[in-house]
């Protein structure tokens, strides 16, 4: 299995651009990034509390709240969703949302009692019980997240780059259930997108193209840090083209079969241009127009974008048209069956082959 790059495999140092910590400047770096399920900036805000959720005549306490990084960290100021639920579940067996609020930090009006209060960073998440007592100072809630940042981006070959849109990742939980399959986290994450995930090892899974090309890697993300990891593919882009003569015009109508070397058929198309994204490895590529067959073996290097012309005159070994007939002997004057051609007679010697070249008058008699 190819994973990531040498230098990602150093501590992870290097390809995860040193782990950028999440402080004053760290959220900075955040920033610089389009984000999954990101908010704008608000200022803080009094939550929305849903109606009917205070009792009338009880006094409401003010409860602050904060959510870090990490423990030492310093508070996030955007992209935290907040939510207050009732720890009684309702009829429909849920727990009621009592209040909620969206930005940085937030300040919620609670009647006394007991709340499950959750705050999330983009995958990242906690969840905590409240108490809000009737008498006496309610402390400030600080909320510790445990999370950090991933960034995924992904070359070919050595340093080939890969067009964002023929690139994909899928991150998975580093878990194997009892099924033996991998929880799923989130699909379909493009490159140089920041995921917000909680703290711990994951499972990548990089698709180049939609063929072939799949490279999987298992990625630490720290608390309070941005990891970034570029992931390695051993593939190529490839174009076919079927052609009269060398470098000639690709000819349309053309469906395209494109096997492994055990034979498996890894890519079909119909079109004149057909480009696929293949792993490193040999290949046969099989053309089919008007009936005929034409056929080229060749090599997928990494990172080595390339063109596979296949020739006309490379035509597959076609059956003869019509079927070879047996010939058969049979004995003179027997009838020759249906089908059966029947056995040439010679003729007989002509005079002049039976005497004698000597060129003497030796008789015949």
């Amino acid at each position: 299995m190819f994973g990531i790059l040498p230098f990602a495999r150093i501590g992870l140092a290097i390809a995860l651009i040193i782990l950028t910590p999440f402080g004053a400047s760290a959220q900075d770096a955040f920033k610089g990034f389009k984000q999954l399920e990101s908010t704008p900036k608000m200022p803080k805000l009094d939550a929305f509390i849903a109606p009917g959720a205070a009792p009338e005549g009880v006094k409401l306490r003010d409860v602050p709240m904060e959510a870090k990084l990490t423990a030492d960290g310093t508070p996030v100021e955007e992209g935290l969703s907040w939510y207050v639920f009732s720890p009684i579940a309702g009829s429909d067996g849920k727990l009621p949302l009592i209040a909620s609020a969206k930005g940085g930090p937030a300040a919620f009006q609670l009647a006394p009692g007991d709340y499950f209060v959750n705050v999330s960073f983009g995958r990242a998440g906690v969840t905590k019980k409240l108490t809000v007592p009737a008498e006496g100072e309610v402390d400030k809630q600080v909320m510790v997240l445990d999370a950090g940042g991933l960034l995924l981006n992904a070359v070919s070959g050595t340093d080939a780059r890969i067009r964002p849109d023929q690139l994909s990742f899928s991150i998975y939980s580093s878990e194997v259930r009892d099924d033996g399959e991998r929880g799923l986290v989130m699909a379909d994450v493009s490159p140089n997108t920041v995921v917000r995930l909680n703290a711990g090892t994951y499972h990548i899974v990089s698709e180049y193209g939609s063929v072939n090309a799949v490279i999987r890697a298992d990625i630490q993300v720290e608390a309070g840090k941005l990891t970034e990891a570029t992931i390695q593919h051993r593939a190529a882009q490839i174009t076919f083209k079927l052609v009269s003569d060398a470098g000639g015009e690709a000819i349309a109508d053309t469906a395209w079969s494109i096997l492994t070397a055990a034979g498996d058929s890894v890519g079909e198309s119909v079109s004149a241009f057909p480009t696929m994204v293949l792993a490193e490895g040999g290949y046969s590529a099989v053309a089919r127009n008007k009936d005929k067959i034409y056929q080229r073996d060749f090599t997928v290097v990494a990172g080595r974008n390339t063109d596979v012309e296949v020739l006309m005159k490379d035509q597959q070994p076609q059956p003869p048209a019509d079927a070879a007939r047996t010939v058969q002997q049979v004995p003179v004057g027997t009838p020759t069956p249906p089908g059966v051609q029947p056995a040439p007679v010679a003729p007989l010697p002509s005079y002049e082959q039976l005497v004698p070249q000597g060129g003497d008058d030796t008789s015949l008699d």
